[in-house]
């Protein structure tokens, strides 16, 4: 859910129930914001396939985080990959430093922790990204809560929650996995899925946004990681 993921709460499970949306204007917003999670929802600028540092997105079994997933009845959901060249630690802080997300995810605009001490199961978070002017809405903001569902140190998350707008409505779950590979290297894997009455009413649109979403996600985060693992901060 920027999802996606927009990030935090995926927007994975996405709804759009009761917004009197056409479907034509919902893909208005869509294709104005490239929404993390996920969605979700909620990421930067997508990225061309093939660019340098891009991830590549692989298809089979879904993610989970013990023993739990994205939604399996979902008909809007991607998957993606990337590796990253930086301690697993580094990784893990960044993506679980959430109150930090702004300096290195551009369309984070701010985030707030709902709840103190470490990030761990039943941890909640609320940020926001801009939604600009389309010719179906004005401009406006969505707010994203998102509540820790499972979470295992350095291992994987799993993340759900709503992204709220003017007119607007998202539902979302997200999933990261992190696994050291030989050679050096982490392989960062995330998916997402969407679902509700106006995503499912452009599924191909919807699957488009979503993953390139997750990829802007993805190298955002290796961008990060990577410059961390250079220059680490005093």
């Amino acid at each position: 859910m920027r999802s996606a993921g927009l990030r935090g709460t995926r927007l994975r499970g996405a709804g759009f129930r009761g917004t009197g949306f056409r479907s034509n204007g919902f893909r208005a917003v869509l294709f104005a914001v490239p929404l993390t999670l996920t969605l979700g929802l909620l990421g930067t600028a997508a990225v061309p396939a093939g660019a340098a540092g891009s991830h590549t997105s692989r298809p089979g079994k879904s993610l989970t985080c013990q023993g739990r997933g994205v939604d399996p009845h979902a008909l809007v959901r991607h998957r993606a990959e990337t590796v990253i060249h930086a301690p697993l630690s580094t990784i893990w802080k960044l993506q679980t430093d959430v109150e930090h997300w702004p300096s290195w995810q551009v369309p984070v605009t701010a985030v707030e922790r709902l709840d103190h001490g470490p990030f761990r199961t039943g941890s909640a978070f609320r940020w926001t990204t801009p939604v600009p002017p389309n010719p179906s809405t004005p401009a406006t903001g969505l707010e994203i809560t998102s509540t820790v569902r499972q979470i295992e140190r350095d291992s994987c998350l799993r993340w759900t929650g709503p992204a709220i707008g003017e007119g607007l409505r998202i539902d979302g779950v997200h999933v990261w996995n992190f696994t050291q590979i030989k050679g050096g290297g982490v392989r960062v894997s995330t998916e997402e899925t969407h679902t509700g009455a106006q995503v499912e009413a452009d599924v191909p649109t919807a699957t488009k946004i979503l993953r390139e979403g997750l990829e802007a996600w993805l190298r955002n985060l290796k961008s990060a990681a990577e410059a961390r693992a250079q220059h680490p901060p005093h």
